[in-house]
């Protein structure tokens, strides 16, 4: 496929308008946008929709929205974009060469939901297919569920026809998986609050040392769209909580909390500690904000607050008493507003992916509080 510029972006309403428009490899300067709504076509997600491509030519989210504005259906664009950083072993936080559980085994969760049918699936704990969003696909348009786990998800996905594979691991997660284990093992019998304080420890060497990417600990794509014609979805996807105990679900598949999609009004999916982004289903308080008239960017910064205020057990805190953790919303309203938050910014670098008919890019997130998790 080759790289559209900026001229294939715009957007007239019609096929027939779309079709006229002729490949180049750069972009150009955008030329006017016309629709036959008030919304501005767009794509949001975490960063890494705009940092992997898996030797291909384009990232997640300009895969998404050129499949998108050509007139493909919003949520098939969003997982074919979401399918790139699945599929490389690049990005250890989802798919193939995802950081494995605690026992080596790499477990996958995902969700989708499609705003105009009003319709959800989602998958946990799946073990042996590199795309789980396609899984979490098939588990909405094939049966009357939103969730299926464990082993019988990777049977629902091999009757579904999915290749199941006995290992995802790459040589890169395995070797960062033996490190984790090597370092921890003595750690095993500690009462459990030093256990905390050292293992948090061992995660930030293993970090500073190359290991494990700070941005992909807690791993995730969230991956929101909404068209010309104002439909709106989302999808999320995760290998989940590096080294988490076997069979642990995070937020990334439950619907309101990693992902919650409202046709009429918005989308909102996150990336950072699930467990925290749990408590408050706060994809759906985000999207309820927008429907009482919030833009995105106050919708999610009004989540962030309830994080904070639910954050209270000590080992969650740092020495001045705000969480210890990072949680990242990535969020559009029907109109094809958007917006970006995070709890801390780490001195304002913190990012996320958009593109619209000016093209991908990555835009600074809006911090809740100043400084970093430290």
């Amino acid at each position: 496929m080759a790289r559209l510029n900026r001229r294939e972006f715009v957007l007239t309403g019609t096929a027939a308008g779309l079709a006229a428009a002729a490949p180049t490899t750069v972009f150009g300067q955008a030329p006017a946008v016309t629709t036959r709504s008030s919304t501005k076509p767009v794509v949001v997600s975490s960063a890494n929709g705009h940092q992997y491509k898996n030797g291909g030519p384009v990232t997640a989210v300009e895969k998404a929205f050129s499949t998108m504005v050509r007139g493909g259906d919003v949520l098939d664009a969003l997982i074919a974009g979401v399918n790139i950083v699945e599929l490389d072993p690049e990005d250890t936080s989802v798919g193939y060469g995802g950081l494995p559980n605690a026992d080596g085994v790499v477990q996958l969760d995902a969700s989708c939901m499609h705003g105009p049918r009003k319709r959800a699936g989602a998958v946990a704990a799946l073990e042996g297919v590199r795309t789980p969003s396609l899984v979490a696909q098939k588990v909405m348009d094939y049966t009357d569920h939103h969730l299926i786990v464990g082993a019988d998800a990777q049977r629902f996905a091999r009757n579904m026809g999915f290749t199941i594979e006995s290992d995802l691991n790459t040589e890169r997660s395995r070797k960062a998986w033996l490190e984790w284990k090597r370092r921890t093992d003595s750690l095993h019998y500690l009462d459990p609050d030093k256990r905390e304080a050292a293992m948090r420890q061992v995660d930030r060497e293993m970090m500073a040392e190359g290991y494990i990417d700070p941005n992909h600990y807690y791993g995730t794509i969230n991956c929101n769209g909404v068209n010309a014609k104002g439909e709106i979805c989302g999808v999320t996807t995760t290998s989940g909580l590096a080294w988490k105990i076997p069979g642990r679900v995070g937020d990334s598949p439950i619907l309101g909390a990693g992902l919650y999609v409202d046709g009429a009004v918005g989308a909102a999916g996150s990336t950072g500690r699930g467990e925290a982004n749990l408590y408050g289903l706060c994809s759906f308080l985000i999207v309820e904000g927008m429907r009482r008239g919030l833009h995105p960017k106050d919708a999610g910064l009004e989540a962030l607050k309830r994080i904070q205020a639910n954050t209270t057990e000590k080992r969650l805190l740092t020495p001045k008493g705000t969480p210890n953790f990072n949680v990242n919303f990535y969020i559009l309203n029907a109109k094809g507003d958007y917006a970006g938050v995070a709890i801390y910014s780490a001195d304002r670098k913190q990012q996320f992916a958009v593109c619209d008919e000016k093209g991908p890019r990555l835009e600074l997130s809006e911090p809740l509080l100043e400084g970093s998790t430290d």
